[in-house]
């Protein structure tokens, strides 16, 4: 089995390609206007309107409800990510970058359908390791 994509539902799928894309740095392809997906190396980043609930079955996701997820970027310096989005992430900004107990760095803060994102950069030697196997 292999962990493949994590999927948000919204009600505005331009506002979230726009942000995720200005915040990677990377092209998201907008394959209609429901549907929408930010690909790395190692997983996918898919944006899915409300509108597509009603090929799952109806009403079985609400946009902008998330309580329990965060969306993680291994970025290669958090500190430089914080700096170049300053202007973008000041006023949803949950956590400055801050050197967590397992040996992450990690900047933690909101997309505009209130999803928490985490931009974190391995920086003990142990954490390091885990993420370069």
């Amino acid at each position: 089995m292999n962990f493949v994509s994590v999927r948000i539902i919204t009600s505005d799928v331009q506002r979230l390609v726009h942000f995720y894309g200005e915040i990677t740095g990377m092209p998201v392809t907008v394959y209609t206007q429901d549907f929408a997906e930010l690909s790395t190396p190692s997983c996918t980043l898919a944006i899915g309107s409300t509108r597509t609930l009603m090929l799952f079955g109806g009403d079985i996701a609400r946009p902008a409800d998330n309580h329990t997820a965060i969306l993680e970027f291994r970025v290669a310096d958090v500190d430089a990510e914080f700096a170049r989005l300053s202007d973008t992430i000041r006023n949803v900004t949950v956590q400055q970058p801050t050197t967590m107990p397992w040996g992450n760095r990690s900047l933690l803060f909101r997309d505009p359908d209130d999803n928490l994102v985490n931009f974190f950069t391995p920086v003990t030697a142990e954490a390091i390791r885990k993420f370069d196997r």
